[in-house]
Protein backbone atom coordinates (compact mmCIF):
# COMPACT_ATOMS: atom_id res chain seq x y z
CA UNK A 1 0.00 0.00 0.00
CA UNK A 2 2.83 2.48 0.35
CA UNK A 3 3.92 1.89 -3.24
CA UNK A 4 0.86 2.82 -3.93
CA UNK A 5 1.06 5.73 -2.48
CA UNK A 6 3.96 7.06 -3.32
CA UNK A 7 3.43 6.48 -6.82
CA UNK A 8 -0.03 7.91 -6.47
CA UNK A 9 2.25 11.15 -5.14
CA UNK A 10 4.38 10.95 -7.81
CA UNK A 11 1.76 11.49 -10.60
CA UNK A 12 0.54 14.49 -8.92
CA UNK A 13 3.22 16.22 -8.70
CA UNK A 14 3.60 15.24 -12.15
CA UNK A 15 0.36 16.59 -13.24
CA UNK A 16 0.20 19.44 -10.98
CA UNK A 17 3.19 20.64 -13.49
CA UNK A 18 2.06 24.03 -14.73
CA UNK A 19 1.17 24.31 -17.76
CA UNK A 20 -0.26 27.25 -20.53
CA UNK A 21 -4.71 27.39 -20.37
CA UNK A 22 -5.92 28.47 -23.39
CA UNK A 23 -9.72 29.34 -22.61
CA UNK A 24 -12.62 30.59 -24.92
CA UNK A 25 -13.25 30.79 -28.73
CA UNK A 26 -14.79 33.07 -30.59
CA UNK A 27 -17.20 32.37 -34.01
CA UNK A 28 -17.77 34.69 -36.62
CA UNK A 29 -19.66 34.92 -39.85
CA UNK A 30 -20.19 37.18 -42.96
CA UNK A 31 -22.29 39.14 -40.73
CA UNK A 32 -19.71 39.87 -38.18
CA UNK A 33 -17.59 41.76 -41.26
CA UNK A 34 -16.19 45.05 -39.35
CA UNK A 35 -16.67 43.47 -36.01
CA UNK A 36 -13.24 43.08 -33.67
CA UNK A 37 -12.32 41.09 -30.76
CA UNK A 38 -9.18 41.42 -28.48
CA UNK A 39 -6.97 38.66 -26.93
CA UNK A 40 -4.80 39.24 -24.13
CA UNK A 41 -1.37 37.04 -23.67
CA UNK A 42 0.42 36.29 -20.70
CA UNK A 43 4.18 34.75 -20.87
CA UNK A 44 4.73 31.07 -19.79
CA UNK A 45 7.43 28.35 -19.69
CA UNK A 46 7.48 25.07 -19.14
CA UNK A 47 8.48 25.77 -15.27
CA UNK A 48 5.59 28.30 -15.25
CA UNK A 49 4.26 31.78 -15.87
CA UNK A 50 6.93 34.48 -16.76
CA UNK A 51 6.23 37.60 -14.86
CA UNK A 52 5.72 40.88 -16.55
CA UNK A 53 5.34 39.13 -20.48
CA UNK A 54 2.18 40.07 -21.50
CA UNK A 55 0.98 41.55 -24.68
CA UNK A 56 -2.11 42.36 -26.59
CA UNK A 57 -3.99 41.43 -29.87
CA UNK A 58 -6.86 43.15 -31.77
CA UNK A 59 -8.47 40.82 -34.60
CA UNK A 60 -10.86 43.09 -36.95
CA UNK A 61 -13.01 41.05 -39.14
CA UNK A 62 -11.79 42.69 -42.83
CA UNK A 63 -13.94 40.59 -45.46
CA UNK A 64 -15.13 37.25 -46.13
CA UNK A 65 -15.88 35.16 -49.34
CA UNK A 66 -17.34 31.79 -49.68
CA UNK A 67 -14.12 29.79 -48.55
CA UNK A 68 -11.70 32.55 -46.87
CA UNK A 69 -11.87 35.10 -43.84
CA UNK A 70 -9.44 37.87 -43.42
CA UNK A 71 -8.89 39.55 -40.64
CA UNK A 72 -6.60 42.46 -40.15
CA UNK A 73 -4.07 42.39 -36.53
CA UNK A 74 -2.52 44.86 -34.24
CA UNK A 75 -0.38 42.66 -31.88
CA UNK A 76 1.31 45.43 -28.54
CA UNK A 77 3.85 44.37 -26.61
CA UNK A 78 2.97 45.14 -23.29
CA UNK A 79 5.65 43.84 -21.45
CA UNK A 80 6.91 44.98 -17.99
CA UNK A 81 9.30 44.77 -15.30
CA UNK A 82 11.11 42.92 -14.00
CA UNK A 83 11.37 42.11 -18.42
CA UNK A 84 13.46 44.85 -19.98
CA UNK A 85 13.81 43.38 -23.17
CA UNK A 86 11.82 40.99 -25.28
CA UNK A 87 9.86 40.89 -29.03
CA UNK A 88 6.45 39.07 -30.25
CA UNK A 89 7.79 37.36 -33.25
CA UNK A 90 4.68 35.05 -33.64
CA UNK A 91 1.37 34.75 -33.08
CA UNK A 92 -1.18 32.04 -33.98
CA UNK A 93 -4.38 30.14 -33.21
CA UNK A 94 -6.84 26.65 -34.12
CA UNK A 95 -9.67 26.64 -36.76
CA UNK A 96 -12.78 25.38 -36.65
CA UNK A 97 -12.81 23.94 -39.25
CA UNK A 98 -9.39 23.47 -40.15
CA UNK A 99 -7.71 25.91 -42.74
CA UNK A 100 -6.52 24.49 -45.98
CA UNK A 101 -4.24 27.53 -46.30
CA UNK A 102 -3.20 31.05 -45.45
CA UNK A 103 -1.29 34.18 -46.25
CA UNK A 104 -0.47 37.48 -44.71
CA UNK A 105 1.18 41.12 -44.84
CA UNK A 106 2.66 43.46 -42.52
CA UNK A 107 4.99 42.78 -39.39
CA UNK A 108 4.23 38.88 -39.22
CA UNK A 109 4.01 37.96 -43.26
CA UNK A 110 5.13 34.69 -42.91
CA UNK A 111 2.60 31.56 -42.28
CA UNK A 112 3.15 27.95 -41.15
CA UNK A 113 0.74 25.37 -41.09
CA UNK A 114 0.19 22.66 -38.85
CA UNK A 115 3.76 23.06 -36.59
CA UNK A 116 4.80 22.70 -32.96
CA UNK A 117 4.86 25.29 -30.67
CA UNK A 118 7.28 24.73 -27.59
CA UNK A 119 4.85 24.01 -24.15
CA UNK A 120 1.63 24.32 -26.77
CA UNK A 121 1.23 21.60 -28.96
CA UNK A 122 0.71 21.30 -32.38
CA UNK A 123 -1.16 24.47 -34.12
CA UNK A 124 -3.62 25.13 -36.95
CA UNK A 125 -1.40 28.06 -38.45
CA UNK A 126 0.62 30.87 -37.18
CA UNK A 127 1.89 33.90 -38.53
CA UNK A 128 5.64 34.74 -37.95
CA UNK A 129 8.44 37.75 -38.54
CA UNK A 130 10.14 35.66 -40.93
CA UNK A 131 12.04 32.59 -41.69
CA UNK A 132 10.94 30.79 -44.28
CA UNK A 133 10.02 26.89 -42.92
CA UNK A 134 7.45 25.15 -41.70
CA UNK A 135 8.11 26.18 -37.98
CA UNK A 136 6.14 27.86 -35.35
CA UNK A 137 8.75 27.55 -32.53
CA UNK A 138 10.78 30.88 -33.95
CA UNK A 139 11.02 33.50 -36.47
CA UNK A 140 13.19 35.72 -38.12
CA UNK A 141 14.50 38.82 -35.94
CA UNK A 142 11.68 41.34 -36.21
CA UNK A 143 8.75 40.91 -34.47
CA UNK A 144 7.39 43.77 -32.05
CA UNK A 145 9.42 44.78 -29.17
CA UNK A 146 8.59 46.33 -26.08
CA UNK A 147 6.16 49.80 -26.38
CA UNK A 148 5.46 48.94 -30.00
CA UNK A 149 2.83 47.34 -32.08
CA UNK A 150 2.93 45.15 -35.28
CA UNK A 151 0.01 45.41 -37.94
CA UNK A 152 -0.67 43.57 -41.22
CA UNK A 153 -3.58 41.66 -42.48
CA UNK A 154 -4.05 37.65 -42.58
CA UNK A 155 -6.19 35.44 -44.98
CA UNK A 156 -7.59 31.94 -44.06
CA UNK A 157 -8.49 29.86 -46.60
CA UNK A 158 -10.50 26.63 -46.80
CA UNK A 159 -11.02 23.72 -48.80
CA UNK A 160 -14.81 24.04 -49.39
CA UNK A 161 -17.54 26.52 -48.32
CA UNK A 162 -18.20 27.65 -45.30
CA UNK A 163 -20.82 29.82 -43.23
CA UNK A 164 -18.97 30.38 -40.00
CA UNK A 165 -15.41 30.28 -38.48
CA UNK A 166 -14.35 29.54 -34.77
CA UNK A 167 -11.11 30.14 -33.78
CA UNK A 168 -9.76 29.11 -30.44
CA UNK A 169 -6.24 28.44 -28.71
CA UNK A 170 -4.68 31.73 -29.55
CA UNK A 171 -0.97 32.04 -28.55
CA UNK A 172 2.27 34.24 -29.47
CA UNK A 173 5.48 33.25 -29.43
CA UNK A 174 8.36 35.63 -27.38
CA UNK A 175 11.71 35.71 -28.02
CA UNK A 176 15.06 37.38 -26.99
CA UNK A 177 13.86 38.10 -23.39
CA UNK A 178 16.03 39.70 -21.19
CA UNK A 179 15.28 40.14 -16.98
CA UNK A 180 13.77 37.19 -16.93
CA UNK A 181 16.98 34.96 -15.51
CA UNK A 182 17.93 32.78 -17.78
CA UNK A 183 14.43 32.43 -19.60
CA UNK A 184 15.40 33.82 -23.06
CA UNK A 185 12.12 32.59 -24.79
CA UNK A 186 8.72 31.23 -24.37
CA UNK A 187 4.97 31.17 -25.27
CA UNK A 188 1.87 33.53 -24.21
CA UNK A 189 -1.22 32.04 -23.44
CA UNK A 190 -4.30 33.93 -24.89
CA UNK A 191 -7.33 34.72 -23.34
CA UNK A 192 -10.40 36.69 -25.39
CA UNK A 193 -10.62 39.83 -23.80
CA UNK A 194 -13.61 41.51 -25.24
CA UNK A 195 -15.51 42.04 -28.43
CA UNK A 196 -17.34 44.84 -30.67
CA UNK A 197 -19.95 45.06 -33.36
CA UNK A 198 -20.26 41.30 -33.71
CA UNK A 199 -19.23 37.90 -33.61
CA UNK A 200 -20.04 35.42 -30.23
CA UNK A 201 -17.73 33.51 -27.83
CA UNK A 202 -18.19 30.46 -26.83
CA UNK A 203 -17.81 27.96 -23.93
CA UNK A 204 -16.54 28.43 -20.84
CA UNK A 205 -13.24 28.43 -19.07
CA UNK A 206 -10.96 25.22 -19.41
CA UNK A 207 -9.12 23.69 -16.59
CA UNK A 208 -5.72 23.47 -16.78
CA UNK A 209 -4.34 20.17 -18.06
CA UNK A 210 -2.43 19.43 -14.88
CA UNK A 211 -5.82 20.10 -13.27
CA UNK A 212 -7.59 18.00 -15.57
CA UNK A 213 -5.16 15.10 -14.44
CA UNK A 214 -5.71 15.49 -10.78
CA UNK A 215 -9.36 15.43 -11.13
CA UNK A 216 -9.28 12.39 -12.66
CA UNK A 217 -6.80 10.71 -10.62
CA UNK A 218 -8.93 11.54 -7.81
CA UNK A 219 -11.95 10.19 -9.00
CA UNK A 220 -9.47 6.54 -9.80
CA UNK A 221 -7.77 6.77 -6.26
CA UNK A 222 -11.86 6.64 -4.58
CA UNK A 223 -12.50 3.75 -6.59
CA UNK A 224 -9.37 1.79 -5.93
CA UNK A 225 -9.65 2.45 -2.29
CA UNK A 226 -13.35 1.62 -2.22
CA UNK A 227 -12.47 -1.97 -4.39
CA UNK A 228 -9.54 -2.48 -1.62
CA UNK A 229 -12.12 -1.99 1.51
CA UNK A 230 -14.45 -4.49 -0.26
CA UNK A 231 -11.57 -6.75 -0.67
CA UNK A 232 -11.45 -7.09 2.87
CA UNK A 233 -14.71 -7.56 3.87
Amino acid sequence: MKKINQWILGIVALAAAPSPAFAGAITLSNTDIGSSFSVNYDGFTGSGAVDGLTSLATFTLASVTADSFTFDYAVTNNSTAPITDSRVSGFGFNTDPTISGASSTGTYDVTALSSNVPNVGTVDVCFKDGGGTNSCAGGGGGGTSIGSTGTGSLTLNFASALTSLSLSDFFVRYQSIAGAGAITSAVGSGTIGGSTGGGSTGGTDVPEPGMTALMLLGVGGLAFARRRKLARN
